[in-house]
């Protein structure tokens, strides 16, 4: 797979790889619009049944870093193998919960299912890709990020306005099991392990995984309160505080899970900072275009998320494009012109509505996805341009953590704007106002990022020693 091109059997693993990939986000946003159901279902609270997707979410970003190690033990087929029946699994046991705690349970084994899939989906598409590549195919990637947080609710609707909650997550076995067939097939085999793999480090991992497990359940605890100062919100956060002051200690040793060393480039540290503030500023859009719609247009669940579509499909077709210029062009111009973009969309939206034609909002968020994807995918390529080989698993697990933080960020200071407003639409407008912002910073960080063509030499991300862009 030297070629510059995306050859036949690159692309069957580009697509088998994302199917996997896809698995997490779609299960996780069709049961984010199942919350009334299940609650019903199962006769418990709304915020007793939140759990099912707080435990998920948990659980993803605890056995986030777990995988950084993983990966070179055991193979990323192997583990990817791994995480897809564990996936399973808890699919098919959560589509037979017979009530809400056992339903919590196996959401918990799904998400650390995710957990395994989410990081290994950067780790084995960079690796089959290498830096000439490293764009285009996360590019490609990109298309399932964009579209996976619109088509979840769209068919969580379809599926719970025809069918029981119970098929919501038995279809996604189903997806599942092709996915686990293709992956047999297609994914090459593992190799011989390497003679010296690194110990697991259990104490950072201890550390690491809950620390930023403990922040994300803080910044969902914000969003259920409706309120920072409060102790369901600070405990957590303290511990979570708490165990990462530790990791950064511990980290300082030989060896560590991930190394904080990472974070001396200049480059990395922007690239990741991109991605999670970019990651921001989409969820808070994800989040309030279906308030808007249903709010200010009195639409339906399914209707709010067919005409919240744009949104995705702006990404989706973005991202490929850039990814593939950036390769050839590099990133800056690409990623500069994609955060303008997005900044002067997010500012067309705060000016929205109840008396606004339809079509302004949904032309705004498909020139804001244009322009999210116009710097996301140039920002990944340019990321995995710089790290090298035995530093991608570790650079993945930061930049998928970091992101589902920005993304835990966004939706808590969505509720909280959105609470304590006014009015709904003031609500929603100072929420798109918070995108604009995180939008402006990303454009502020752009020129530290790479700016060569994939042929070009980059700097090289090195253990223990600052790079300079």
């Amino acid at each position: 797979m030297s070629s510059e091109k995306l050859d036949g059997r690159l692309l069957w693993l580009i697509v088998v790889i994302l199917l996997g990939g896809l698995l997490g986000i779609l299960n996780s946003t069709m049961a984010a619009v199942a919350t009334d159901t299940l609650a019903t279902a199962f006769d418990t609270s709304l915020s007793t049944i939140g759990w099912a997707s707080t435990g998920f979410l948990l659980a993803v970003t605890a056995t986030i870093p777990f995988t950084t190690w993983a990966v070179d033990r055991y193979g990323g087929k192997r583990l990817w193998v791994a995480g897809l029946v564990l996936f399973l699994a808890g699919s098919l046991a959560a589509g037979l919960a017979w009530d809400v705690g056992s339903l919590i349970a196996f959401r918990v084994v799904q998400g650390a299912g995710a957990g395994l899939l989410d990081p290994l989906v950067l780790i084995l598409l960079a690796r089959a890709a290498g830096p000439q590549r490293a764009g285009r195919v996360m590019g490609l990637m990109g298309v399932v990020l964009s579209l996976g947080p619109v088509l979840g609710p769209i068919a969580g609707g379809a599926i719970l306005g025809a069918l029981s909650w119970r098929a919501m997550f038995l279809i996604s076995m189903v997806v599942g099991v092709v996915a686990l067939v293709l992956a047999l097939r297609v994914i090459p085999a593992d190799g011989p392990a390497p003679a010296r793999v690194p110990r697991l480090d259990v104490v950072g991992l201890a550390l690491l995984g809950p620390g930023f497990a403990a922040v994300v359940l803080a910044l969902s605890q914000t969003a259920e309160q409706g309120a920072f100062a409060v102790w369901q919100v600070l405990a957590p956060l303290g511990l979570g505080l708490v165990l990462l002051i530790g990791y950064a200690t511990h980290a300082r040793r030989p060896g560590p899970l991930i190394d904080l060393g990472l974070f001396r480039s200049r480059s990395f540290s922007a690239s990741v900072a991109i991605m999670g503030l970019g990651g921001m500023g989409l969820f808070a859009g994800l989040f309030a275009l279906p308030l808007y719609y249903q709010q200010a247009h009195g639409h339906d669940v399914l209707a709010a998320g067919l005409l919240m579509a744009p949104l995705g499909l702006g990404g989706s077709i973005a991202m490929p494009l850039a990814g593939r210029l950036s390769d050839r062009f590099g990133a800056r111009r690409l990623a500069a012109g994609g955060a303008v973009v997005a900044v002067a969309s997010v500012l067309a939206l705060t000016r929205i509505g109840p008396d606004t034609p339809e079509m302004w909002p949904a032309l705004a968020a498909l020139t804001f996805g244009l322009g999210s994807g116009c710097f996301s995918a140039p920002t990944m390529g340019s990321l995995y341009r710089t790290l090298p080989g035995p530093m991608v698993a570790q650079g993945s697990s930061v930049l998928y953590m970091l992101n589902q933080l920005g993304a835990a960020l966004g939706v808590a200071l969505v509720t909280l704007v959105v609470q304590t407003a006014e009015s709904a639409i003031d609500g929603l407008r100072g929420v798109f106002w918070l995108a604009v912002a995180s939008n402006l910073v990303v454009l502020a960080l752009v020129p530290l990022l790479p700016g060569g063509r994939a042929g070009a030499p980059e700097p090289a991300v090195r253990e223990g020693a600052p790079s300079t862009p």
